[in-house]
């Protein structure tokens, strides 16, 4: 039977096992006692956070992370700015990126979101206002959230992955785990 983990990705660890890039070694997955044998289905980009999804079943590591599955993928995003529902027309259209239009997102106004402290944490600045957003996607272009923010006016200060599928981060603490 296949397995399946839900670990919570703290702020600037990388979505593998080992760093090859870094003679300095970057904190990685091999750090949070993961059972053998799973591996990401999809990544999480180092200055993101949230849920990542691992399995040892090839088929359904394909399946999350192909893009023609359309499996949901739901994001909440801290923006620099002060967004109002007009502002979000674009991404719900699809923004159009250097690699080509995304599919139409799904983008609502959220209060902040009651969620554990990042270290270091998002840099304050007084006179610039910020917005959360839930943001819902069936891609997983690299970097695409934060691309289709900035492309809309609003940069990405903070990205949190809430929901892949039917799965969620609720209730694991940064670096925790548990079976699906």
């Amino acid at each position: 039977m296949a397995r399946t983990i839900l670990l919570n990705k703290p702020f600037g660890v990388l979505s593998q096992f080992t760093d090859v890039k870094s003679p300095t070694e970057r904190p990685t997955l091999s750090g949070f006692g993961l059972p053998e044998g799973v591996y990401p289905a999809g990544r999480l980009d180092r200055d993101s956070e949230g849920l990542l999804v691992l399995t040892d079943d090839g088929r359904q590591q394909a399946r999350i992370s192909s893009p023609r599955a359309k499996t949901e993928k739901t994001y909440l995003v801290q923006v620099e700015g002060a967004p109002v529902e007009g502002d979000l027309e674009g991404l719900r259209a699809g923004v159009t990126l250097k690699d080509g239009p995304t599919r139409p997102a799904k983008v609502r106004l959220i209060d902040p979101p009651d969620l554990w402290s990042r270290d270091p944490p998002v840099r304050f600045r007084k006179s610039v206002p910020d917005q959360w957003l839930e943001i819902t996607i069936t891609e997983g272009r690299n970097r695409q959230v934060r691309r289709m923010t900035a492309a809309v006016g609003f940069p990405t200060l903070r990205l949190v992955r809430w929901r892949v599928g039917g799965w969620s981060v609720e209730g694991l603490a940064p670096g925790a785990w548990r079976d699906a």
